[in-house]
């Protein structure tokens, strides 16, 4: 009768070993999840503030120069990131000028897609739309 005790022991030893660690490999789980969340929510407004940026830059640019045009795209440096942006005017519409300017941090990528009417006279820029791209 004493063997047949020892085995359910050990047996209900084994059930709660793998019962706490499977609760500790869950555990480890989440805090990594939280800790990626928010570490991925900081990277997407870094790279939303440098797309931001290169945005502004080009608008600039183009208030400074009203022929300005980049279709190869250049660099603007914001920081420790780089936003990509590109001016290119429209082929259909003269005085339409579409920036495009992306920035990606720790893989997370953001973009700005900005219309503006630049007149060639005045060299006054007029934004005709501002918007977050995917």
């Amino acid at each position: 009768m004493n063997r047949t005790n020892g085995q359910a022991f050990l047996s209900l030893v084994f059930f709660l070993g793998s019962v706490m660690v499977l609760i500790g490999i869950t555990f480890a789980l989440i805090v990594n999840s939280f800790i990626d969340t928010s570490y991925g929510y900081k990277a997407l407004a870094q790279a939303q503030a440098a797309a931001t940026a290169g945005a502004e830059d080009a608008v600039l640019r183009l208030d400074r120069n009203a022929s300005f045009s980049s279709t190869g795209g250049y660099a603007v440096a914001v920081g420790s990131t780089t936003a990509m942006v590109t001016v290119t005017p429209s082929s259909t519409s003269p005085g339409i000028v579409t920036i495009l300017s992306a920035a990606t941090v720790a893989n997370r990528t953001r973009k700005v897609n900005v219309v503006a009417s630049v007149n060639a006279t005045t060299s006054q820029v007029n934004i005709v739309s501002w918007q977050l791209a995917q």
